[in-house]
């Protein structure tokens, strides 16, 4: 059976509809994707996007629909044939043609689709006032011109105009009234997203996550064996793997239950406010609540009783690989129920980089972007709680067990350093908890199984590998390295707070006196990428303030063995994979703009290397 045509050829020049909008611009079809039923088409300023046929026309349409809403609001005002007829002073037919073909030439330049940068300065921002003023002006004299009313724009379109001037147009005519036509766009996009399946894999693909999937676990499990060992040497390999029975204990299987039900229970506290995280694909906001620094406050008040009662928090040292063991058959499970549940997930929650068709492929990345048991939500919880209050938990488990191995009546400054130090990061984030809403984790990434084992088994069982090597390998620092520790924590901090507060603030209020003073590049998409300030110094200066704190967490351990250091080399595999997928998204989603970016911002993470 043959296959019909495309309407639309590659390289041909046509109007396309700017999503959640009923703007048309001029653009080239690049390619058609017989799966998906999408034209991948490029706009002038080189931002490509995926339209579904429906929301393109041919130019010769365009222009006809152009020419039929003329007519149409000609046709509504006789009484002005009538008045000019009677006219004794009216002009010549040749003037009159004149006139008419002044008026087409205005008409056209109307209703013509442009997309042009507005200079306005750094002060009036997107949202501005002023800037509302002047497009209100604008708007009233091309209604005057040309006798055609517009409708007030949706609040999408002034999201999209803050930066650039976006002209409405007529849609393509049929002879319809222009109410009629409007009601027509609203039923089209009032249709269910159809979920794009994902073409572009990750990690090496199916078989990269698959050796993912059994590399990492165990990964893990030797670096634990090894931060046990005496010597904590790498000549150790072959390890000799103990016992398989001694890697399970049913109480510590308990405790980690019973540690993920506490959390959850404060997670559902009616304490904190309620915030809307990003839109979803169809338009609609979820809900979350933050009271994470509570959950956090709480915690330490049961942990302080506990120890108050003579509880012996050392177990969890003696039984570290236990609970490590507890915690990857947890996340196997959670992810088994996840994967299952996301076969009756809307289309509007699929994940945009879980969605390939290939199992292990979709188990590993996660389906569904934000699982929900009807108002909890799983992702959210397991990003923040029970990995990172348990960072903490298990860092003070480990003071107290090198007090009692090493016969300390006071815990050693190196351990004291990094306590402090890994303590000060998770109370910055947990005190900025919706912020994580903004991350590429939560708009982005589907919860499976590579989130759901980096939450609840990576997170908490290896950034405490520097204290869990302490305990059993103590090293005393001078007065001089404390210091110096100390204040490359600090600038580590500083660079990592002052960038991500930055970056928040302005992508909520580019006119917040805080940000007004920073240089930007605009973009199509109404957003607008920083470059000056700490921004302007590297493209991820977040990145670098993460590695320097990163380096003073390590430092501490001396340089006796790379163990302590296997931290700083995973945030930097990480950061830097993690910069490159970023960046492959912006380029595709900022086009040209994102090409001039990394013109004035040449350097990635470290400046002058990378």
């Amino acid at each position: 059976m043959r296959m019909p045509s495309t309407r639309f050829q590659s390289g041909e020049t046509v109007m396309g509809r700017w999503p959640g909008s009923n703007l048309y611009y001029e653009v080239k079809v690049q390619i058609y994707d017989k799966k998906s039923r999408l034209y991948t088409v490029i706009y002038k300023d080189g931002t490509e996007l995926e339209l579904k046929e429906s929301d393109i026309t041919s130019l010769a349409m365009f222009k006809q629909g152009s020419t039929r809403s003329r007519s149409r609001s000609r046709s509504r005002s006789p009484a002005r044939t009538r008045r000019s007829s009677r006219s004794p002073a009216r002009t010549s037919r040749r003037s009159s043609s004149r006139t008419a073909e002044l008026q087409r030439e205005k008409l056209k330049e109307v209703l013509e689709v442009r997309l042009t940068p507005v200079a306005i300065p750094h002060e009036n921002n997107s949202n501005s006032k002023h800037e509302k003023k002047e497009e209100n002006e604008k708007k009233e004299e091309n209604n005057k011109a040309t006798k055609v009313i517009e409708k007030t724009e949706t609040e999408s379109e002034n999201q999209t105009r803050g930066r650039y001037n976006l002209r409405r147009r007529k849609e393509q005519g049929d002879g319809k009234p222009v109410e009629e036509e409007t009601k027509e766009d609203t039923l089209v996009q009032a249709k269910p997203p159809v979920a794009v399946k994902t073409t572009d894999l990750e990690f090496g693909g199916r078989v990269g996550v698959f050796f993912l999937m059994l590399l990492l676990p165990v990964a893990v499990l030797a670096l634990l064996i090894l931060c046990g060992h005496k010597d904590a040497s790498l000549q150790d390999f072959p390890l000799q793997i103990p016992p398989l029975q001694s890697l399970w204990d049913w109480q510590v299987f308990g405790i980690v239950l019973l540690w993920l039900l506490f959390q959850a229970v404060l997670a559902l506290l009616p304490v904190g406010k309620v915030i809307e995280g990003m839109p979803l694909k169809n338009g609609e906001t979820l809900k979350y609540r933050i009271n994470g620094f509570y959950a956090l406050v709480l915690t330490a008040v049961v942990v302080g009783a506990a120890v108050y009662q003579e509880v012996d928090l050392s177990y969890i040292h003696a039984h570290f690989v236990q609970f490590y063991a507890s915690a990857l058959v947890i996340v196997t499970l959670l992810s088994i129920y996840l994967f299952v549940c996301s076969r009756w997930a809307t289309e509007s929650n699929l994940a945009p980089g879980g969605n390939s068709g290939y199992i292990i492929y979709d188990f590993f990345m996660g389906r569904e972007l934000n699982p929900r048991i009807n108002s909890f939500d799983i992702k959210f919880f397991c990003e923040m709680r029970p990995g990172l209050i348990g960072w903490v938990l298990i860092n003070f488990a480990m003071l107290l067990a090198e007090m009692k191995h090493q016969n300390l009546e006071n815990p050693s400054p190196a351990m004291l350093l990094v306590n402090g130090f890994q303590l000060l990061w998770v109370i910055d984030g947990i005190w900025h908890e919706e912020k994580l809403l903004t991350m590429m984790d939560i708009v982005y990434d589907g919860f499976g199984f590579m989130l759901t084992f980096g939450d609840l088994a990576f997170v908490p069982f290896t950034f405490t590998c520097q204290a869990y090597y302490l305990v059993s390998h103590p090293n005393d620092l001078s007065v001089f390295w404390i210091t110096t520790l100390i204040a490359m924590n600090g600038v580590g901090y500083y660079i990592f707070r002052k960038a991500n507060s930055q970056k928040f603030v302005f992508r909520k209020n580019p006119s917040d006196p805080a940000v007004s003073h920073l240089k930007a590049i605009p973009t199509a998409t109404g957003k607008s990428l920083i470059v000056s300030g700490l921004w302007g110094f590297v493209r991820h200066p977040n990145y670098l303030g993460d590695i320097i704190m990163g380096l003073a967490w390590s430092l501490p351990c001396g340089f006796n063995h790379v163990i302590p250091y296997f931290y700083l080399i995973y945030l930097i595999t990480l950061l830097v994979h993690r910069n490159a997928r970023d960046e492959r998204q912006c380029r595709k989603k900022y086009g040209s703009a994102w090409e001039e970016y990394c013109k004035a911002v040449p350097y990635r993470i470290f400046p002058g290397i990378y």
